[in-house]
């Protein structure tokens, strides 16, 4: 009978559960684990990305909470029913400045009571509750009515800890409250506590709501895609009612982000007007909530997805929910990206607030698919390095009896046919062209035809006596059962051990489906929404601790697992599975909403792309990934000379660059959006002395010029050289001029025909 070993539960680190169950065979371990240990893990590197002090104070007379941050204030209350209640979000206020006590505001009628119209900050479902609740549970006398009070709170440098507890019931929630001071970017968090005597299920649980000031003209942006056709940014008015942005995928998908941005109906500037934004960190079923109630207030509510969750947790446990981050910006969407990019790069990443530069990278998929074997990757990684490449990666292909998409899924070890040593004669010679070695690995999925799943049928999530659904001949490993959660852990454990591997691209290419866990106890089998997702984040925390050096990509067909949670564990994401460089212009665009270029892997392929059918040089190739972290993926066996000379320029130029582009500030002069014609992005380094700005056209028209480019985020005073790279100057292009004469007068660039690219840096003169 499969057992828990102490080792493995002592390495586990949560962001989710601080107190969790585990089900191995048909014995249950309770296992206790300190939200502490959470906390050590995030909560310093927010500590070290602060330039200045983030600041909360609490008015005891009023009972008024103020959380100061950068250039955001955050003000909440405990009214006369101890509820806690937003006051005010948005623009930093005085120190001096002071809020009345909260009251609970009465509504309109006695059909709008005033746990309804108060905005709470977490609000059970009880005592008449219409709106999106917090958290609903349902306790085993069939009581499900449930209603929050203020009993105390704790502040300690930048975090706020506020107690809640059901009026009867010893039922206890702690709101938790921590301020970046960089970003003004808050971190909310919930944590419940079951303090009765029985099992309590958890129906719904939310991280928080966030409440905005009230108003009728409010726009709401989001993100949406699919498979090769994702970031697309949409956008509506906030009406009364409700939209649900959500995945029920089991994994955060691409159908929706969890992020969210709102503004004014009237702001149509990238860099100007007040912008409400959040992002939920969760890699799991997710659900977010845009809410406009009876009075015109607007309330937005994210956590794991309600549908199909029924979370057991019993007697003295504990639950802890994903982290909910939101902001404000003063300076408009674009401010908002800006902050959010910062945050991400300074606080998010594994190795902030110093995270790595992106290597130039090589991935062999898209000249050898599956046909992978030593001496044919050796040729490639010969080439590669020919043109600068930093990183070499070998793809699908490379391990079990995996001659295609049917068969080996699950089998992790070396293919003797394709690499009769093993890896490491092919390790050996990538690292003796001067790069590092990287490999494709998709741990939670299996073939039906592998030794794995013959092995092991009931691995893999099912209702048992009923159909398992196949998607690309793939099932899902049930990663929340602890068996699984060994197996995968160790095999790649043992992988990186046995060979010098410096980075894994982590891939998942399907869905879930038949979302069942027979082996869990009575009565958790709904665990495994939760379950799943903290184990995936375990192994990957276990992996970093136990092999620091390596690098881990979050992969999944594309851009479907992108999230805030899956981030704190990897070191950059693949936006899409599509490389076509005209589409990926309006995909990286959309992505650049919510998450940094610096992390946004993008990738250089053969033309024709295989999306499209559409051909175009190498040169708009290039320029169109080297808006984000640069890879090349193209059949490098096919390139001319020419090629490889372009290629080699471009990778240089990159390198020189490089460092703005992944750590810069970003600013969307003109869209790809609605179909334009046109597409430009600058980017301004950290100390203002570079920018560097890429400018595309689909096609011109009827002889007129390219629009002029202004540019934005320059020091006004300061002198910078100007020098294009790719394309062409306007003739009358000064070769100095002031960031004042760049921002207001602007730059022309010749461009005429289709697909069409120019590129130039901006230096400042010491």
């Amino acid at each position: 009978m499969p057992t828990c070993s102490g080792t493995e539960i002592n390495r586990l680190s949560f962001s989710f559960l601080s107190r969790m169950e585990f089900a191995c065979g048909f014995r249950t371990f309770q296992v206790a684990l300190l939200g502490i240990a959470l906390l050590s893990l995030i909560a310093p590197r927010l500590v070290q990305a602060q330039s200045v002090e983030a600041s909360i104070r609490f008015e005891k007379q009023t009972q008024v909470f103020h959380i100061d941050a950068a250039d955001m204030s955050y003000v909440l209350g405990i009214n006369e029913k101890k509820q806690v209640q937003t006051l005010y979000w948005g623009k930093r206020l005085s120190n001096a400045d002071s809020f009345a006590a909260a009251q609970a505001n009465s509504g309109p009628s006695s059909f709008d009571l005033p746990i309804n119209t108060s905005g709470q900050e977490f609000v059970a479902w009880g005592g008449g509750l219409y709106v999106e609740p917090d958290l609903k549970v349902t306790f085993p006398d069939g009581n499900r009515d449930l209603v929050l009070q203020y009993v105390s709170h704790t502040i300690e440098g930048n975090k706020l800890i506020i107690r809640l507890k059901d009026i009867s019931q010893e039922v206890y929630v702690d709101l938790q409250y921590q301020a970046d001071a960089a970003t003004g970017i808050l971190r909310r968090s919930a944590r419940l506590q079951n303090g009765t005597s029985s099992p309590l299920t958890v129906e719904q649980i939310a991280s928080g709501t966030w409440n905005l000031p009230r108003g009728t003209d409010y726009r709401l942006r989001y993100l949406t895609g699919r498979w090769a056709g994702e970031w697309n940014l949409h956008e509506q008015t906030i009406q009364p009612g409700k939209t649900i942005l959500e995945s029920r995928r089991g994994s955060t998908g691409a159908q929706n982000n969890p992020w969210f941005a709102i503004d004014r109906n009237n702001s149509n500037d990238q860099d100007t007007g007040d912008v409400w934004f959040g992002a939920l960190g969760w890699s799991g079923s997710w659900q977010i909530s845009v809410e406009q109630d009876q009075i015109q207030q607007v309330r937005v509510t994210g956590g794991p997805n309600s549908f199909d969750f029924g979370y057991r947790l019993a007697p003295g446990r504990h639950l802890q929910t994903p982290y909910f981050y939101a902001g404000y910006s003063h300076d408009g969407i674009g401010g908002a990206s800006r902050l959010l990019h910062r945050f991400e790069l300074f606080s998010i990443l594994p190795h902030a607030p110093n995270p790595k530069l992106r290597p130039v990278l090589y991935n062999s998929w898209e000249a050898t698919t599956f046909d992978v074997n030593e001496a044919g990757q050796m040729a490639l990684a010969e080439k590669a390095a020919s043109l600068g490449v930093e990183r070499f990666v070998m793809d699908d292909g490379w391990f079990g009896q995996r001659a295609n998409d049917h068969s080996g899924l699950g089998d992790w070890y070396v293919n003797q046919q394709k690499f009769p040593h093993g890896l490491k004669p092919l390790i050996d010679k990538v690292h003796t062209l001067g790069m590092d070695f990287g490999l494709w690995v998709e741990p939670e999925m299996v073939n039906p035809d592998s030794d794995l799943y013959r092995k092991h049928p009931d691995w893999v999530l099912n209702f048992p006596g009923r159909p398992k659904t196949e998607a690309r001949n793939q099932l899902v490993l049930n990663l929340a059962r602890p068996d699984v959660r060994a197996y995968v852990f160790d095999f790649l454990d043992k992988l990186l051990n046995e060979n010098n591997i410096a980075f894994l691209k982590w891939d998942y290419n399907r869905n879930w489906s038949e979302p069942g866990w027979p082996a869990a106890p009575a009565g958790a089998e709904k665990n495994v929404y939760v379950d799943f997702t903290q184990n995936f984040y375990s192994i990957l925390a276990e992996l970093r601790q136990k092999h620091p050096n390596v690098e881990i990509e979050s992969c999944s067909g594309g851009g479907s697992r992108v999230d805030l949670g899956v981030m704190q564990y990897t070191d950059e994401v693949w936006p899409s599975d599509n490389t076509d460089a005209f589409d990926r212009l309006l995909i990286q665009n959309g992505f650049t909403y919510a998450y940094s270029p610096g992390v946004m892997m993008a990738w250089v392929t053969d033309s024709p792309n295989w999306v499209n059918q559409r051909t175009l040089p190498l040169e708009y190739r290039f320029l169109s990934s080297m808006q984000g972290s640069l890879g090349i993926g193209a059949d490098l066996n096919k390139w001319n000379s020419d090629d490889f000379a372009k290629a080699t320029r471009m990778v240089a130029q990159y390198k020189a660059i490089r460092e703005t582009i992944q750590r810069g500030q970003l600013y969307r002069l003109i869209t790809p959006e609605k179909n334009s014609e046109h597409s430009v992005t600058e980017s301004v380094s950290r100390d203002g002395r570079q920018a560097v700005t890429f400018a595309f056209l689909h096609s011109s028209k009827e002889l007129y010029p390219y629009p002029r480019i202004h540019l934005r985020g320059l020091n006004a005073d300061a002198f910078y050289t100007i020098a294009a790279f790719a394309g062409k100057l306007a003739s009358d292009t000064p070769t100095t001029a002031s960031g004042a004469y760049w921002m207001e007068r602007g730059i022309d660039v010749e461009m005429r025909g289709d697909f069409q690219a120019s590129a130039f840096t901006l230096a400042q003169i010491n």
